[in-house]
């Protein structure tokens, strides 16, 4: 997939720097007007004014004159997901009618139908599955995508979920960057029911080594009758000691402390935080835990929205990331959670670019490798159809991605169109 290709005459916008980007200097965007992007060998070479750029004669480039556009860093999709089987409707209409996540939970619905379906897959399904989830976020601009197992939650069905995230990572076609984490503690399948000791027993005996090598993070479901935290602290340091980076799903349903969990541990980040407390958000900027926020699942759940300006008032580092899945959120939407952030949860959208790319990045791990029009990191790219990026938010939902360019290879393109405006 590596490329060799420039971009002429381009608005450059990106966030700078090889980690996290933290509380107020989230908004601090570089833009360089009339500029140029080159990308040799799928790295970045030369970022800068295009009247400076020089080439070696002896390579071959694409050239692509992005005159009244934008270039913005891929964006990264640091929450999914992406492997499963079957599909949930119902329980969207069963919500629709008052019921809680919860509830259908215990009712047998919710992780364990999707366990159900999933377990009936065979590797090469889930993998046709997710590619074309893939290819659809490709065009929404999304050039790394994490995705995470746990709806096997036996060792058998999980090291399926692991190899066919391992497929999609080194198929040598792939449109993007495709990061592995293990969620064997997603649930506390049907088998074990009311014996959740038992089950942490066999996930510390059996299933995580079984996991070692097979993906870079270990998260888990820390809530309120699923993995609370005694347990969670328990399976995440059986994790660390297996060489796992870790991640929590934390305090989406209840206030339950796993923000302040994910910082005694030191985990890579902690995901949904609708219900943190102050202490966890001072926690987790004290201890450089990426807050990845999904207000998608907020809003499908018609839940509150998690307190992002509480975070970069605080010096957090937010990340943003859609969270992809068949049950709380059956949706990939990058426009949408721009809007969704800029608009309920009042984050700028400098901010919000930065926590979709540079943020992302670090949320797995990747800061210093993606997440920035940088020399020296990968080229992964997009071309906004208009050279004003605050349109991201403005087209409220649409898809203003014109071109996505993974590798310096480009990937996407939109088709042309007559009509198109470009203002």
């Amino acid at each position: 997939m590596k490329g060799n290709i420039i971009i002429n005459n381009a608005t450059v916008v990106t966030p700078t720097g090889k980690s996290s980007c933290k509380g107020a200097d989230m908004a601090k965007l570089s833009v360089i007007e009339n500029a140029s992007v080159m990308v040799s060998d799928g790295i970045i070479t030369y970022v800068g004014p295009s009247d400076s750029l020089k080439t070696d004669n002896d390579t071959v480039f694409k050239i692509i004159d992005a005159e009244g556009k934008a270039v913005l860093p891929g964006f990264v999709d640091s929450h999914t997901h992406l492997i499963f089987g079957g599909y949930r409707p119902d329980e969207f209409n069963w919500r629709l009618n008052g019921e809680s996540y919860m509830s259908i939970m215990q009712r047998g619905g919710g992780i364990q139908s999707t366990v159900n379906a999933t377990r009936s897959e065979s590797c090469e399904n889930l993998v046709e599955k997710a590619q074309w989830f893939i290819n659809r976020m490709s065009e929404m601009g999304v050039t790394t995508v994490e995705a995470k197992s746990g709806y096997g939650l036996d060792t058998e069905s999980e090291l399926k979920m692991l190899e066919a995230i391992e497929r999609l990572s080194n198929d040598p076609a792939q449109k993007l960057n495709v990061v592995s984490t293990f969620l064997g503690a997603h649930a506390v399948p049907k088998e074990y029911k009311g014996q959740t000791d038992k089950y942490v027993d066999l996930m510390i005996n059996d299933m995580i080594p079984a996991a070692k090598g097979k993906a870079k993070f270990f998260d888990i479901f820390t809530e309120k009758n699923v993995f609370e935290i005694e347990d969670s602290r328990k399976l995440l340091k059986a994790a660390r000691e297996a060489g796992f980076e870790l991640k929590l799903h934390a305090d989406e349903i209840v206030t339950l402390g796993g923000a302040e969990l994910a910082a005694e541990m030191g985990a890579v980040s902690a995901d949904h935080l609708l219900h943190v407390s102050d202490e966890g958000i001072r926690q987790m900027a004290r201890n450089e835990v990426v807050a990845t926020l999904l207000p998608l699942t907020a809003f499908a759940l018609r839940e509150p929205y998690a307190p992002a300006r509480k975070f970069i008032e605080a010096g957090a580092a937010v990340a943003l990331a859609t969270d992809l899945n068949p049950g709380s959120c059956f949706s990939g939407s990058i426009p949408l959670t721009i809007a969704l952030a800029c608009i309920y949860m009042k984050m700028s959208v400098e901010e919000t670019i930065t926590a979709l790319t540079l943020n992302g990045a670090a949320a797995v791990g990747m800061a210093d490798k993606i997440g920035s029009i940088e020399i020296g990191k990968q080229g992964d790219l997009i071309i906004l159809e208009y050279p004003n990026y605050r349109m991201l938010p403005y087209y409220v939902g649409m898809n203003c991605v014109n071109t996505t360019i993974h590798h310096g290879t480009v990937v996407y393109q939109a088709k042309p169109d007559a009509s198109t405006h470009l203002g």
